[in-house]
């Protein structure tokens, strides 16, 4: 069985990808948690990761280190994580490329931080491009492929790449239009998002950095997490 090794529910986005891209097409895996523990683990994760971070999946005698490098190891051997149809299919390998190279001050404004909710000081030019554009890749492919998810009828690749993007949605407010906001409820309501966002909830241990990057972030007025 493969296993699939990411950090902290509560913070790590890129973990979060190939995690609910594995629950949401049913393959098996051995889920292992290593958690942040300090601003940097690179040392530590460095033990099953050569760049030192997570997301990384052990299969046999194969490691993997990166979500999309990930994702296109688990295409090459289990149907569904790419759509049937040609023009989804090159819609979803797009907007997962698009979202795993770019996005920077989406990443750097809208830390995730799944638990609370912050309201943001202002939105800068470079956010509000970032925003607008999401928002133009959920009604590109919403109103193509006739939803409810991003490339169609089945949940895909597309979805699990932008389910952070879903978080930090909700947590911050974000206004990605009505078409957009339905698939991000959609989102939330899947039941891997639902297990995520449980387990993320009930994490009691807080990373400094991270927390520190959320307050950089906005203002928080509400905080779900357990104590």
């Amino acid at each position: 069985m493969i296993t699939l090794i990411t950090a902290n529910r509560n913070y790590s986005s890129w973990s979060l990808r190939p995690w609910v891209l594995l629950r949401g097409l049913g393959i098996a895996f051995e889920d292992r948690i290593e958690p942040f523990t300090k601003p940097s683990n690179w040392q530590e994760f460095r033990a099953f990761s050569p760049t030192g971070q997570v997301p990384a999946l052990i299969d046999g005698d194969v490691q993997l280190w990166d979500s999309l490098g990930i994702t296109m190891y688990l295409a090459d051997r289990h149907p569904g994580v790419w759509p049937q149809d040609p023009a989804a299919r090159a819609y979803a390998q797009c907007v997962v490329a698009e979202m795993h190279g770019g996005f920077s001050a989406l990443r750097n404004q809208c830390t995730m931080n799944v638990g609370v909710r912050a309201r943001l000081p202002d939105i800068g030019a470079d956010l509000a491009r970032d925003i607008a554009r999401i928002g133009e890749i959920f009604e590109q492919g919403l109103g193509r492929f006739g939803g409810p998810w991003l490339a169609g009828p089945d949940f895909t690749a597309a979805d699990a790449f932008y389910a952070p993007v879903a978080f930090r949605i909700r947590t911050y407010g974000l206004d990605v239009g009505p078409r957009g906001q339905q698939w991000v409820e959609t989102m939330l309501a899947h039941p891997a998002m639902r297990e995520w966002e449980t387990a993320a909830l009930a994490e009691t241990w807080r990373e400094a950095g991270h927390e520190e990057d959320l307050a950089r972030c906005g203002a928080v007025i509400a905080d779900y997490r357990s104590l």
